[in-house]
């Protein structure tokens, strides 16, 4: 399974069935895959049940929208990006799909989302966080950005971070 950002969109519809065995998978894998060769056999182990049935499971609840994703979480701040920046975009509403996932294809992009605009305060409907080892790093990456962007960029700012939040999403028991 990809690793890579994409585009979240909201998703709508009838709210998919969770049975009890999906909620054991998630709760065995919401604080993270063991960080083994296999770590699918080793859930599967814990819940005494086949290793593929759970990678069924997982793809089915990714296909649903029951859970966004499965993919590495890095600290940034350990492997030495000190400079984090949320890059804010004014680009087409007819465009923010294509170009928000080409966005989210660069290698330094952590995640990149849709995003309303609150006008006329606010006109950024994309949003990009890009991650640096110093702030001019992160401003070279940005106009990377803008030049991939070309005339559909027609505005932009850089927001920079000013702590660390714990990264997790929501828990169930």
């Amino acid at each position: 399974m990809s690793t890579a950002p994409a585009l979240r969109e909201q998703r709508t519809g009838a709210a998919p069935v969770l049975d009890a065995l999906d909620r054991r998978i998630i709760v065995a894998t919401q604080e993270g895959l063991p960080r083994v060769s296999r770590p699918y056999h080793v859930i599967a182990g814990q819940l005494q049940i086949g290793a593929e049935e759970v990678m069924a499971r997982l793809q089915r609840m990714l296909d649903a929208g029951i859970i966004r994703r499965i993919g590495a979480v890095p600290n940034h701040y350990a492997l030495g990006y000190r400079a984090n920046g949320m890059s804010v975009w004014d680009v087409p509403d007819g465009r923010v799909r294509e170009l928000g996932n080409r966005i989210g294809e660069l290698d330094f992009v952590s995640h990149c989302y849709h995003r309303p605009r609150h006008l006329p305060e606010w006109p950024y409907n994309l949003f990009a966080m890009v991650h640096g080892r110093d702030r001019p790093e992160v401003e070279a990456k940005v106009a990377q950005i803008a030049a991939l962007l070309g005339t559909a960029d027609r505005g932009h700012a850089l927001l920079y971070s000013t702590r660390i939040l714990k990264k997790t999403g929501l828990r169930i028991s």
